[in-house]
C-alpha cells in the first residue's frame, strides 16, 4: 500500500513538473495567467513569480494587468526577496492608487524596507530608509488597519538606533577614550529622551565622567570631579533606586573625599 501510494506521488510529482515545463515554453500568455495563478495560490511563489515574470509586459493596459501585477510583487515578498518586492510594490501603488488593493501594497512595500534593515552592529542606513516609509505609510493612510504593525515596526527599527549609538558610547568608555564617551552619551540623551537604555547611558557617563576626573592632573581635576557629581546628581533625581545607585554613591563619595580607586589606563 505504502509503496502505491509513494508510486502515485512521484508520477503526480513529475507530471506537475512536466506541465509547469510545457506551460513555461508555451507561447498562449492567458495559458500562463491561468497556471501561474493557481501556483500562486497553492503557495508556490518561485514557478508563479517566473511565469509572472513573462507575461507581464503582455498584460500591460489590460484589466487582468492589475491583479497579475499585485501578485508578481507579493511572489516576490513571499520568496523574501524583499528589495525586489518594495520596488514592485511601490510601483504598483504608482499605477494603481484608487485600486484596493493599494494599501496593502504600500504597507508590503514600507514592510520590505524593514526587512532589509540590517542587525544595530551595521551600519543604520536602511533602517533610516526604512523608518521613512514606514511612517510615510502611516501619513498617507492614517486610518489603515495596518498602522499599530506599522508603528510596532517602527519601534523596533528606532530601538535598533538607540542600541547603536548607545553601544558606540559605551565603547568609547571601554576604551578608556572619557571625553567621548561623555559627549556621546550626552548626545544620545539628548537624540533618545524616551530610550529604555536612558538609565543606563547616565550611569555609564557618570562613570566615565568618573574615570576622566580620576585620571586628571591637578588643575583640571576640581572641574571635572564637578562635572561627575553633576551627572551622579541627574542618575539619582531620574532614578531614586537605580540598580547603579549603590555603585554610584560609592564612586561619588571618593570624588569628594579625593580617595580615588586606582585607575588605570590602557
Amino acid at each position: 500500500m505504502k509503496r502505491a501510494i509513494y508510486i502515485l506521488f512521484i508520477a503526480t510529482l513529475f507530471t506537475s513538473c512536466s506541465d509547469y515545463q510545457k506551460v513555461l515554453k508555451s507561447e498562449s500568455t492567458a495559458e500562463k495567467f491561468k497556471f501561474a495563478t493557481d501556483l500562486y495560490e497553492e503557495g508556490k511563489y518561485a514557478k508563479a513569480f517566473r511565469l509572472f515574470e513573462q507575461i507581464l509586459p503582455a498584460y500591460r493596459g489590460k484589466p487582468q494587468a492589475e491583479k497579475l501585477t499585485f501578485m508578481h510583487a507579493n511572489s516576490s515578498y513571499e520568496l523574501k526577496d524583499y528589495y525586489i518586492s518594495s520596488y514592485h510594490f511601490d510601483k504598483f501603488v504608482d499605477i494603481y492608487p484608487s485600486s484596493e488593493k493599494a494599501e496593502e501594497a504600500a504597507f508590503l512595500a514600507a514592510k520590505g524596507y524593514y526587512h532589509n534593515s540590517p542587525v544595530y552592529t551595521k551600519e543604520q542606513k536602511e533602517t533610516v530608509e526604512a523608518i521613512e516609509k514606514l511612517q510615510l505609510f502611516i501619513n498617507l493612510y492614517p486610518k489603515s488597519s495596518y498602522v499599530a504593525d506599522a508603528n510596532k515596526l517602527i519601534n523596533e527599527l528606532d530601538f535598533k538606533l538607540e542600541k547603536k549609538a548607545y553601544e558606540i558610547a559605551k565603547q568609547y568608555n571601554l576604551i578608556t577614550d572619557y571625553k567621548a564617551s561623555i559627549k556621546s552619551f550626552n548626545n544620545f540623551l539628548l537624540e533618545f529622551p524616551g530610550t529604555s537604555l536612558r538609565e543606563d547611558a547616565m550611569f555609564y557617563r557618570f562613570d566615565s565622567a568618573y574615570k576622566l576626573a580620576a585620571l586628571s592632573i591637578d588643575r583640571l581635576k576640581e572641574g571635572r570631579v564637578s562635572d561627575a557629581v553633576s551627572y551622579f546628581n541627574s542618575l539619582n533625581k531620574a532614578y531614586p533606586e537605580s540598580k547603579y545607585l549603590d555603585e554610584a554613591s560609592r564612586m561619588k563619595e571618593e570624588l569628594l573625599s579625593g580617595n580615588i580607586t586606582e585607575i588605570t589606563k590602557s
